[in-house]
């Protein structure tokens, strides 16, 4: 079987060298590598060009249209039987492509997906960003796996599609924010048979600041509300739970600067009482799981603010996009 890995590139040429570095060490070898240069201003033509030597690599320039129609300017030029998306910010372990094809062979998936993991390398923020988006306690619960709630949903920076369902479907129809669970969904709806392949994990090194990652799950949310418009039975109450999140803390301050005296009066003290014990039991678990996961205080105490940053963000997205889209109609 004969794989094309399929990689969009923006802007980030210093994160591709880790990539192909790790694809050179697949023990698995039938396979090409296509790098799809989205517009970049700063490109990784020269670091692509040097792994010449070791991969059967293809390295295409194009406008800039976003990752959904990179993706599919790579698919259209690609000789293999399944084509591999991936992000440009992952690592892949060296059985990666092996444990893929066993997938394969032992489901018969025409599309598939994979988690993600951190990698011993990556920074301290990095491994806290990794353990919000995989924890059970955050969004991480309600993504990508077997036990989450509704029918799996490959996600992009780990995804993978036999040429028939690209020949049958046309690839990705959004150019960002959901693209990859709108093509899931489509997919399914379409009968193809999509599933997880728990084994082929990758290293996701995600964003490297507290910052960034608010901004991009902040995206996240308001294009659960895309997916929403495109498909209204997707959008479960488990989605939600975000948004309750932040109105929740949103009332909790209130509560807490309120003085104490019209607190008093308006019999509202058990409530202050019970939210901040309650926010503080959750801290505290997210605290204690991040610690016996991760087995470092350091990233245990980054992953409470990376949890807490990622519910406000997807919350708040969530929130302001489906204002938008009910009130205004945009």
């Amino acid at each position: 079987m004969f794989f094309s890995v399929i990689i969009p590139l923006y802007n980030r040429p210093q994160e591709i060298a880790e990539l192909l570095e790790s694809l050179t060490l697949q023990t698995y070898k039938d396979f090409e590598v296509i790098i799809v240069e989205d517009g970049s201003i700063v490109t990784g033509e020269d670091i692509v060009k040097s792994f010449a030597d070791r991969l059967a690599v293809r390295y295409f320039m194009k406008v800039n249209e976003g990752q959904g129609i990179a993706r599919n300017y790579g698919f259209a030029r690609a000789k293999g039987d399944y084509f591999i998306v991936l992000d440009s910010d992952v690592i892949l372990p060296n059985g990666y492509l092996q444990h893929v094809l066993t997938g394969i062979k032992s489901e018969g998936w025409d599309a598939f997906g994979g988690p993600d993991a951190a990698h011993s390398s990556f920074t301290t923020v990095q491994k806290a960003i990794s353990y919000a988006m995989t924890s059970p306690f955050t969004t991480g619960g309600i993504r990508g796996n077997k036990k989450h709630v509704g029918q799996f949903h490959p996600r992009s920076f780990n995804m993978g599609l036999s040429r028939e369902v690209y020949e049958h479907t046309g690839g990705f129809r959004l150019s960002r924010r959901s693209e990859d669970i709108e093509f899931s969904i489509r997919m399914i709806n379409e009968g193809f048979k999509v599933g997880l392949i728990s084994e082929a994990y990758v290293y996701h090194k995600r964003r490297t600041s507290l910052l960034q990652f608010y901004k991009q799950t902040n995206s996240f949310g308001k294009g659960r509300i895309a997916i929403y418009e495109l498909y209204p039975s997707e959008l479960k109450w488990v989605h939600a739970l975000p948004s309750l999140f932040v109105t929740g803390l949103v009332v909790l301050l209130f509560l807490n600067t309120m003085s104490s005296f019209l607190v008093a009066c308006l019999g509202l003290q058990i409530l202050a009482y019970v939210g901040n014990y309650l926010l503080f039991l959750y801290t505290l678990l997210l605290f204690l799981h991040a610690l016996s996961k991760t087995g470092k205080l350091n990233v245990a105490f980054y992953a409470v603010l990376a949890a807490y940053t990622q519910l406000i963000a997807y919350g708040t997205g969530f929130i302001s996009a489906y204002i938008s889209y009910k009130l205004f109609k945009k």
